[in-house]
C-alpha cells in the first residue's frame, strides 16, 4: 500500500452550521450534485474542518454513497484529510473495485488501526479482497486475540456463513446465576456493542443453548442460567453457503444465529444486519448472471466488464449461428414470399420473451429453494397452461393482424400455428432447462437463457418457415 501525503493540511474555519441530511440526497435518493460540488471544494482547498464535520460525521452508508459518486482521486484525497475520523466500515458499503483503489493508498499501519475500531464481519469483508502478502502484514500488526479471530474467518470459504459472522459474541457456563450474567455484562470490556442473545457452553465451547436478554432482565438474580436456557435456535455450520443461511433466517424469523464448526463449537454469530446483505448480493447476483454479466460493478472499467461479458456473448454467437441455420434450410420459401421475412422476427422474438419470463420464475425458485422435484411437475404443468392460453390470445392477435395486411388468410394461419407452437417450446424450455442445469451442478443462472433463446428461435423459426413450406407445397 502507500504511503500517506505530506502535503499541507489547512484547517478553515468552522462553519456556523452542519449540511443536513436534506441537502445531501435528492428526492430520488441520490447523492446531491450541490453537495458534492461543495465536498470537490473542500477537499480541494484542503479544508479538514468542514470535511470532518459534514463529512466524517455522515453514517457509513452515507460516507460510501459519496465515496462512490466523487471522482477517484478525490476519493483518496478525502480518505487522507479525514484521517482519523475516516470510518474504515464505509468501505464495506461500496463496490469493490472503489474499495480496493482506497485501500491501495492507504498505508497498512492505518489500515490496521482502523480494523481495530470495527466488528470482525466488516474487517473480513476488508481483509478478504486484499493480495496475500498485504493481508498477512495488517494481520501481523493487529493484536493477538483479533488476529486469531480475524484468521479463522479468513479461513472458511468465501461466502460461507463463516466469512460472515461475527467472532465476537457473549457466552456464557451453565451454572452461572443470572446475577453473575448481569455483573458480567456491566464490569467486562471486552463485549460486542450490541447483542441481543447470550450463548450457554459447554467447558469444550460446545454449544449446549442460548438466553435472551429479555428473560434475564425477568429472572431473579438467584436462579441459574440452565434452568432458563432455551435451545439454540438452527445453529448454522460455519461451512454453510451464506445463502443457506440466510433462507434460514428467512423461514424461521431469526434476528441471529450461532454459528458453530464441525465439532458443535461456538466460533461466531450471524445477525439479522449481515443477512439482509447477502440477501441483496444475492438477488443482485441473480439478476446479472441471467443476462450473463457476471460479478461487474459500475465502478469497473472497460476491460474487466468487457471480460466479465465476452464468455457468454461468444456461447450466444454459436447458438445464434445455429438458428441462423434454421433459416438456411428454407431461403427458397422466403425468396417465394418476401412476407416470411417480414413476420418470422414476431414468431421468434414472442416466443423468446415468453420463455424469458418462465426461465425467471423457474430460476428464482431455484434459488429460494421453493422448486423442487416434488413440485416441478406441478409448476411445468401450470407453466404450460400460461403458454398454451397465451400462445393461443397471440396466435389469434398475430393471425388475424398478418391476414389482414397481406389479404392471405392462409398465411395469418402459419403463423398462428407457429406462434401457438412456440410458446409451448417457451413454456417447456424456460423450465425444464434451467432444471436439468440445477441436476447437473451449473448456475442455472448463468446459463439458461442462452439455451432457452436458441430454443424458442429454432422452433420459432423451424415452425414458421415449415408450415409455410409445406403451405406451399400444397396449394
Amino acid at each position: 500500500m502507500s504511503q500517506d501525503s505530506s502535503d499541507e493540511i489547512k484547517h478553515a474555519p468552522e462553519p456556523e452550521e452542519k449540511v443536513e441530511l436534506s441537502d445531501i440526497y435528492t428526492e430520488d435518493g441520490s447523492v446531491r450534485g450541490d453537495f458534492l460540488t461543495m465536498v470537490g471544494a473542500a477537499i480541494a482547498d484542503r479544508d479538514v474542518i468542514w470535511l470532518r464535520r459534514n463529512v466524517g460525521s455522515l453514517h457509513i452508508s452515507e460516507l460510501g454513497d459519496v465515496l462512490e459518486a466523487i471522482l477517484p482521486d478525490q476519493r483518496n484525497a478525502l480518505v487522507h484529510l479525514l484521517g482519523d475520523d475516516f470510518d474504515f466500515a464505509a468501505l464495506t458499503e461500496v463496490d469493490e473495485a472503489i474499495r480496493l483503489e482506497i485501500v491501495e493508498n492507504i498505508p497498512n499501519e492505518a489500515i490496521a488501526a482502523g480494523l481495530t475500531d470495527l466488528d470482525s464481519d466488516d474487517a473480513v469483508y476488508i481483509l478478504e479482497d486484499l493480495d496475500d502478502e498485504d493481508r498477512e502484514e495488517i494481520l501481523s500488526k493487529l493484536p493477538f486475540t483479533e488476529r486469531v479471530r480475524l484468521r479463522r474467518s479468513l479461513d472458511y470459504p468465501e461466502s460461507s456463513a463463516g466469512r460472515r459472522m461475527r467472532s465476537e459474541f457473549v457466552a456464557v457456563p451453565p451454572f452461572w446465576t443470572i446475577g453473575q450474567c448481569i455483573d458480567y455484562m456491566r464490569e467486562e470490556q471486552d463485549l460486542p456493542d450490541s447483542f441481543t442473545e447470550i450463548f450457554v457452553i459447554d467447558p469444550t465451547f460446545k454449544l449446549m443453548g442460548v438466553v435472551d436478554l429479555d428473560s434475564i432482565l425477568r429472572t431473579k438474580r438467584a436462579v441459574k442460567v440452565e434452568d432458563i436456557m432455551r435451545e439454540t435456535n438452527h445453529p448454522i455450520p460455519a461451512e454453510m453457503d451464506q445463502e443457506e443461511a440466510a433462507q434460514l433466517f428467512e423461514q424461521y424469523d431469526l434476528l441471529s444465529a450461532a454459528v458453530v464448526d464441525e465439532n458443535d463449537r461456538l466460533v461466531g454469530v450471524l445477525t439479522i444486519d449481515d443477512v439482509v446483505d447477502v440477501i441483496h448480493e444475492e438477488a443482485d447476483e441473480d439478476i446479472k448472471r441471467l443476462a450473463g454479466v457476471g460479478d461487474e460493478e459500475l465502478s469497473d472499467n472497460v476491460v474487466s466488464t468487457v471480460r466479465s461479458r465476452f464468455l457468454w456473448l461468444f456461447i450466444n454467437f454459436g447458438t445464434a449461428f445455429l438458428s441462423s441455420t434454421v433459416i438456411g434450410l428454407f431461403d427458397a420459401t422466403i425468396q417465394e414470399m418476401v412476407a416470411l421475412a417480414v413476420l418470422m422476427p414476431i414468431v421468434a422474438s414472442m416466443g423468446g420473451n415468453a420463455g424469458t419470463q418462465t426461465m425467471t420464475v423457474t430460476v428464482r425458485a431455484l434459488a429460494t429453494r421453493d422448486l423442487d422435484i416434488y413440485n416441478a411437475g406441478r409448476i411445468i404443468r401450470r407453466e404450460l397452461g400460461v403458454g398454451a392460453t397465451n400462445g393461443f390470445i397471440f396466435a389469434c392477435l398475430v393471425g388475424t393482424v398478418a391476414s389482414l395486411m397481406y389479404h392471405d388468410y392462409h398465411l395469418g394461419l402459419v403463423i398462428g400455428i407457429a406462434l401457438f407452437v412456440n410458446f409451448m417450446m417457451a413454456a417447456l424450455a424456460g423450465n425444464l432447462v434451467p432444471l436439468l442445469l440445477n441436476r447437473f451442478g451449473a448456475d442455472p443462472a448463468v446459463a439458461s437463457s442462452v439455451f432457452v433463446t436458441m430454443m424458442t428461435d429454432m422452433t420459432g423459426f423451424f415452425g414458421f418457415l415449415g408450415l409455410a413450406t409445406l403451405w406451399f407445397a400444397l396449394r
